[in-house]
């Protein structure tokens, strides 16, 4: 958008997974250079953005504090750059503390003063009291993040990021989101207080999304789908429960598990999901109550709940009078050849054993963190109550955007987009994998999602050789950190969503030949 055309909202309504008719060959060339050179304009705005704040950084000692630097237009000509570039080089050393911005007079060299050293302390206290009356607790209060923090942090300059558990910039939608958040900051009382359970209309969209009998009435609106995780498990398990999770999981709910007090108990996922033999003997042996899994594109396996499984997890559930938490992370980043995907647990569910938990983040952006919490019966007001305990509310302005982003023509395109761009990265990496790494055994290549699980050899070490793929130039996730219990064997988990395209796949994957090669 150039800021002279507006995009005009519509009524939102549940995203459809089925493509529409493709635009002519023509115009999808054009749509396609039209992204392209989108893409590269951003990428190099970014990368001058750095490059012009490094510089500025080092001739900084040039100065005496308080003095004047160039101008705003003596630095455009000298480097070459926009105005936006240099206006934001400046924001961030002001942000920093080292230049004080003027209105009308210019950037200064921010004065210093030369404050007396205060003396060290001594935190070694810390130690005794945060363990002081551990031998009371059923489990350890210490939170080992590793498992989440390695698929957040962004590697080192250089390394190809196989590791992140989000969409690389160029698949979010960037612009659309800009133009609903202009749009949002619009509306009127954008910037007031919002009901607690979350905008009405958005609570609708969700709603519908899930399907079956499911109301806005039984939707809350999240921070995010891993504060709706926090908030089930606080709201469904008390500390020192058991709590049952598939194996392997995604690392971030055994944290959040560990970080409650509960105890992760797991119950093994083979290609058609869950084992319901197994869920059945696990809640038997445990006496759990609660049950998360992810029925959809499960991470990290790809698995995807058999149809004749579904109802008979439901059925142990209410017979053990447990709730299934569902984690329905990636609805939205379906491939192109999936074919029609099978409804939420929470559709099917009239006795109100599912508490289903949605999220836009994955198809948007990191930091668009919105996200559903949906339940049917007392279990609603728990939830409700934890959540304005902990956070109030979720912020207007970012509901409203997600308001004016699912309800813009813009929202279907980019479905369309993320899903065709999804297949080709997998189909990709599957093939590279196929032809130089043929000792890494993939079980299941999965129709949606962004990543894929492969199995070392027997007796292969994958901490070895995740250290050996970063001295290569690839950061990869190792999969000790999915597993609640000892792990069968090695095994990695590898995005291909996280990096700029299909050619840092296939150079990713050469590079954990070499890898192999030194550690296997």
């Amino acid at each position: 958008m150039d800021g002279k055309v507006r995009e005009k909202a519509i009524t939102p309504r549940a995203a459809s997974t089925v493509p529409e008719d493709r635009p002519s060959r023509g115009a999808g060339t054009a749509i396609a250079v039209g992204a392209v050179a989108l893409l590269c304009a951003l990428m190099q705005e970014r990368s001058s953005v750095g490059e012009l704040v490094e510089q500025l950084r080092r001739e900084l000692d040039r100065y005496s504090p308080g003095g004047k630097l160039p101008s705003s237009r003596a630095l455009v000509e000298r480097f070459r750059v926009s105005p936006v570039t240099v206006s934001r080089a400046l924001a961030q050393l002001a942000a920093e503390g080292l230049v004080v911005t003027r209105p009308g007079a210019g950037a200064f060299r921010a004065a210093r003063p030369h404050a007396p050293a205060e003396p060290a302390g001594d935190t070694s206290w810390q130690e005794v009291a945060l363990s002081a009356d551990g031998t009371t607790d059923l489990v350890p209060r210490t939170v080992d993040a590793y498992g989440v923090t390695v698929s957040l942090a962004a590697p080192p300059p250089g390394v190809l990021e196989f590791s992140g558990g989000y969409p690389h910039p160029s698949l979010q939608p960037e612009r659309a989101m800009a133009a609903a958040l202009a749009r949002a900051g619009r509306r009127p009382g954008a910037w007031g207080r919002p009901p607690l359970e979350g905008l009405p209309e958005l609570r609708e969209w969700f709603a519908r999304g899930i399907g079956g009998a499911v109301t806005a009435a039984e939707v809350l609106v999240a921070a995010g789908g891993q504060s709706a995780l926090a908030t089930a498990l606080r709201a469904l398990a008390p500390p020192g429960a058991p709590v049952l999770v598939e194996s392997p999981t995604y690392p971030g709910m055994l944290a959040l598990a560990r970080a409650a007090g509960l105890r992760p108990v797991p119950v093994p996922v083979d290609a058609d999901g869950v084992r319901p033999d197994l869920l059945a003997d696990a809640f038997r042996a445990s006496g759990a109550r609660v049950f998360v899994c992810q029925p959809l594109f499960q991470n990290p396996t790809g698995a995807v709940l058999a149809p004749g499984r579904r109802a008979e997890v439901l059925r142990i559930a209410r017979a053990a009078g447990a709730f299934v938490v569902e984690d329905d992370f990636v609805r939205r980043l379906v491939h192109a050849d999936a074919g029609p995907l099978p409804r939420p647990l929470a559709a099917d569910d009239p006795d109100g054993v599912v508490v289903h938990v949605g999220s836009l983040t994955k198809a948007t952006s990191p930091s668009f963190r919105v996200a559903a919490l949906a339940a049917r019966g007392p279990v609603l007001e728990r939830l409700r109550a934890i959540q304005v305990v902990d956070s109030f509310f979720v912020s207007r302005p970012l509901q409203e955007a997600a308001l004016e982003l699912v309800g813009s023509p813009a929202w279907p395109r980019h479905l369309r987009s993320l899903s065709a761009e999804l297949k080709t990265r997998r189909d990709t990496m599957t093939g590279a994998l196929s032809r130089h790494l043929p000792e890494l055994a993939l079980p299941h290549i999965p129709a949606g999602g962004y990543h894929l699980w492969v199995r070392l050899p027997d007796g292969a070490d994958e901490r070895a050789l995740t250290a050996a793929a970063l001295r290569a130039g690839v950061a990869l996730t190792p999969g000790r950190p999915y597993f609640s219990a000892e792990p069968p064997a090695g095994h990695l988990r590898l995005s291909f969503a996280a990096v700029a395209s299909t050619g840092e796949i296939t150079e990713g994957v050469h590079r954990l030949r070499t890898a192999c090669d030194e550690a296997l």
